[in-house]
């Protein structure tokens, strides 16, 4: 086991935009909270530090392509945020992300860390890979600071995410739209853009309920849910799912899939403050689910656990298991 804290944090990932991007920003915060100096470089540029890369001295945090460098590196943490999936991302890309979560458990420096339970099920039982440690994603700070304002009248049922074909948002349009009709003066706001912006908007049409607000800034995500009733996703294979966590921070209820690492977050509220429809994303299922969500009340949930902070300090709990030349072995398998 090693008996010292790393004297510096190296992050690298694969995209500054995204979900992989905002952990690696929450992640970077919390380690600077917590005093150990960070650096943060893209994927491409992680096999240009091979100094960096063998020093055991520094920990090393590899997300995306960044995980290739598993191999020659020691005291490295390979975070797999989710499993491959063939129907989105194609044979050759899900067998690349399947070699390098491979690499990084046949690797003596390196540990897999998985994002959620959900995801380590599938890597363990049908990828057959082995996984260190399941930490969840921290969320972002602005989610963390009190509400200082008066309270905000609640307008709309919301989505947050990218606009690509895994999020099915053309699924939710048009359960959103019955649902709108039967509630005057509702609204939906579409948070997020994507190659399907264009073929969501002429699902909208020249419906003037339905507002496309393109990507935003956190703060105002967070002031969007603030005014937001649900908010609602329809991805049945979500590996995690924050914004499920920032939505439910902000008093929105939640309309989700009944399947998914998002499940993992507020279990508690389920069939209060979250309200799940069928796998199959049927209309009436989905909107049956929104109705349900427009009768909750507030449910925040607290947010400790996964403040920048404290998922950095889980982080260097996973990293005291390294010895002090920065090697891993392996427990047996639970």
């Amino acid at each position: 086991m090693s008996s010292t804290a790393p004297h510096k944090i190296l992050i690298a990932d694969g995209r500054p935009e995204g979900g992989v991007g905002s952990f690696a920003e929450a992640l970077r915060l919390g380690f600077t909270e917590l005093g150990i100096p960070v650096e943060s470089l893209p994927a491409a540029a992680i096999l240009c530090r091979l100094g960096s890369l063998r020093d055991p001295g520094v920990l090393k945090i590899l997300s995306v392509g960044a995980v290739f460098g598993a191999p020659i590196a020691r005291r490295s943490i390979c975070v797999a945020h989710g499993f491959p999936c063939a129907q989105h991302q194609g044979w050759p890309r899900t067998l690349a992300i399947l070699g390098a979560y491979k690499l990084a458990t046949a690797s003596p420096g390196a540990q897999l860390v998985v994002v959620s339970e959900y995801s380590a099920l599938h890597l363990r039982a049908i990828f057959g890979l082995r996984v260190d440690a399941v930490i969840h994603n921290p969320v972002h700070p602005v989610f963390l600071e009190a509400t200082r304002e008066a309270a905000t009248e609640r307008v709309a049922i919301t989505f947050v995410g990218r606009l690509h074909h895994a999020k099915n948002v053309h699924r939710l349009l048009p359960a959103i739209r019955n649902v709108l009709d039967e509630n005057p003066g509702l609204r939906a706001w579409i948070v997020g853009d994507g190659p399907m912006r264009l073929a969501l908007e002429r699902i909208a049409g020249d419906d003037k309920r339905i507002e496309f607000l393109g990507a935003l800034a956190p703060h105002h995500v967070r002031d969007r849910l603030r005014r937001s009733r649900v908010f609602v996703t329809a991805n049945p294979a979500e590996h995690f799912g924050i914004v499920y966590l920032e939505a439910l921070s902000q008093g929105c209820a939640v309309a989700m899939p009944c399947s998914g690492g998002g499940l993992e977050i507020a279990p508690q509220l389920i069939g209060s403050g979250i309200h799940l429809f069928s796998a199959s994303l049927a209309r009436d299922s989905i909107a049956s689910a929104l109705r349900l969500a427009l009768a909750a009340g507030d449910r925040r949930v607290p947010l400790e656990a996964y403040s920048p902070r404290a998922v950095a300090g889980t982080y260097l709990s996973a990293d005291a298991r390294f010895s002090a030349e920065g090697t891993f072995h392996a427990e047996e398998s639970q």
